[in-house]
């Protein structure tokens, strides 16, 4: 594809990077440790995932992304803005999200070509499947990390949320295959996938698909549903955070290789209830709430994207304190023995 070199003038900035690169005023109360950057174009996305504000459907702000805003600024300034702040150690990454919309790729490579010269703090593209010859030239541009999220967990929730049913253009064989594929540019570990807790899906269903990402060499990120206002599910509900914490436990404890999913055990209603280790090690990760956090790239802590600062927090953003620990732990039905999930 040929790629346009003019480099768009306007890009979309997460609400808590503006003010931790200075573009905006304003206190958080946990700074992003990732610079989140959108492209921008002038209306919404193409696609039509139901769950998503920038859906083509979707009544919702044009300026809105999960239930975090993201206000617009010249190129230029914020890429200057980056280098600056990371300089001073207070960015770790830079996270580049995509639209689907037919420059997306020109933009994409237009932007990286300005920023990767001037910041030298590793860089993530999260965008849908862009196709071989676009996953090479990002790898070769020197984008570190690709994420393309899949967001759920299985055929049938896929193609009702953002494929056919959902009047998307997408299709879940293709993201698997694309993801296959970008593993042979980025390489194992280096290739990223989401998905959303909460759409539907069985505690088993997920748990599998997280194995499944595990052993191809992906790394899974999870998400709790979050409903916004003006999309179509925004009157369903998020996921009990029961279920949340016992899907990040499955998650850290397989992605670590300290258990996998045949060695957990489920109900009757596919609910999670034995995580095939023994109670000392689980105790252990329990302790040092490290399943708890932001999963995702090195550096990414995207706060309150799923949650309000008042709580429940889904995907803390930065480390547990004791008091923090012990919350999770009685979500998780694990206060006198850990393996009494069945209270969630």
């Amino acid at each position: 594809m040929p790629v346009n070199t003019e480099v768009p003038g306007k890009v979309r900035v997460s609400l808590g990077t503006a003010i931790v690169l200075g573009l905006l005023d304003g206190k958080v109360d946990a700074e992003p440790t990732t610079a989140y950057l959108m492209t921008y174009k002038d209306g919404k996305c193409l696609a039509n995932c139901v769950f998503c504000p920038q859906a083509r459907e979707s009544r919702s702000r044009a300026d809105m992304l999960s239930r975090v805003s993201w206000p617009v600024f010249d190129t230029g300034k914020v890429i200057g803005k980056i280098k600056e702040v990371s300089e001073k150690g207070k960015i770790r990454r830079v996270c580049l999200q995509a639209l689907n919309y037919p420059e997306v790729f020109n933009h994409l490579n237009a932007i990286l070509a300005k920023l990767l010269p001037q910041v030298k703090t590793p860089v993530s593209v999260s965008c849908q499947p862009l196709g071989f010859e676009n996953l090479r030239s990002l790898a070769d541009i020197g984008v570190e990390r690709i994420g393309i999220p899949i967001d759920a967990a299985t055929e049938k929730i896929f193609d009702k949320v953002k494929g056919a049913t959902a009047g998307g253009p997408y299709n879940i064989k293709r993201q698997w295959n694309m993801l296959e594929e970008a593993l042979t540019f980025f390489g194992k570990g280096k290739v990223t996938t989401h998905f959303i807790v909460g759409l539907g899906e069985t505690e088993k269903e997920m748990v599998l698909v997280i194995q499944k990402c595990v052993d191809m060499g992906v790394l899974p990120a999870l998400f709790a549903f979050t409903p916004v206002s003006g999309t179509l599910l925004e009157n369903q509900k998020q996921p009990p955070i029961q279920q949340y914490r016992r899907m990040q436990m499955a998650r850290y404890l397989i992605f670590h290789g300290i258990s996998r999913s045949e060695f957990m055990s489920f109900d009757g209603n596919d609910r999670l209830i034995d995580f095939g280790v023994e109670e000392k090690i689980l105790k252990k990760a329990l302790a040092s709430g490290t399943p708890f956090l932001t999963s995702g790239c090195p550096y990414c802590n995207r706060p309150y994207y799923n949650e309000k600062p008042s709580g429940p927090i889904y995907n803390y953003p930065k480390p547990l304190n004791r008091k923090e620990v012990m919350q999770v732990a009685e979500e998780l039905g694990a206060l006198s023995k850990l393996y009494s999930v069945g209270h969630g």
